[in-house]
């Protein structure tokens, strides 16, 4: 988060690699984890992470089994407030998106039209991830299986929208789902943990990328086990 060559403190003002989608991560950021009941939590604020000057030390604090953290550089016309700042949590989840969904609203205006319209009146921000959040949580709570709900978003929305850069990441307790489409992901682990970042923020040699059109899924055992598999056209995985 904060010690690493490229942590996600350098990722915030000098990221690497960010496909044309703004220069800085100035926007916002969020860290979000997992108490003792399973359930999440999380805290986030509309600007720069550096300017945060107790979050080193609160952070250093947290002991989870599973975290996440994100900073933002919001889409031009997006609202830059903390509501807007993954990570979204709900229902035992954490959710982030890196990337924007091209044509936005319209493109998409026909999926969040299926949705219950309650959804749409408590979405959290008028933002295209947090309508990914609402349409992934839809499919969720109708009792989908968390990596195929991740892949048939991601291939629904690309359809709807071409071109769109749909790097999802949604955390639970014991399992993590994460896609590579049209954005950068890696990925490193050993028989105890597993960490994914769009940008590594070390040299380590064991970090991987994630092949683009790809699906990862890490879930936790004795070993962890970590599975990837293209996703399809057809919204299923290969």
């Amino acid at each position: 988060m904060f010690s690493a060559p490229h942590s996600l403190l350098v990722q915030s003002y000098a990221p690497a690699d960010m496909r044309a989608g703004g220069t800085v991560n100035a926007d916002g950021f969020g860290l979000g984890w997992f108490a003792d009941d399973g359930e999440p939590v999380w805290y986030r604020r509309p600007a720069p992470l550096w300017t945060d000057e107790s979050l080193p030390r609160l952070s250093a604090t947290v002991r989870s089994g599973s975290y996440l953290g994100a900073v933002r550089s919001g889409t031009p016309g997006m609202p830059v407030t903390e509501a807007a700042c993954a990570p979204f949590a709900g229902d035992g989840w954490l959710f982030s998106h890196n990337g924007v969904v091209r044509g936005w609203p319209d493109a998409v205006a026909g999926l969040a039209e299926k949705l219950p319209a309650a959804d749409l009146l408590r979405l959290a921000a008028p933002t295209d991830s947090a309508l990914l959040w609402a349409l992934l949580r839809d499919r969720l709570r109708s009792g989908a299986d968390p990596a195929s709900a991740v892949a048939e978003l991601v291939t629904t929305v690309a359809r709807a929208a071409p071109g769109s850069r749909l790097n999802l990441l949604l955390a639970g307790p014991d399992v993590l789902v994460a896609t590579a489409w049209t954005h950068a992901l890696s990925w490193r682990g050993d028989a105890d943990s597993v960490l994914i970042a769009s940008e590594p923020p070390d040299d380590d040699p064991g970090w991987r990328p994630v092949p683009d059109g790809h699906l990862l899924v890490a879930r936790r055992g004795t070993p962890c086990r970590v599975d990837l598999a293209a996703i399809d056209s057809d919204r299923s995985l290969a």
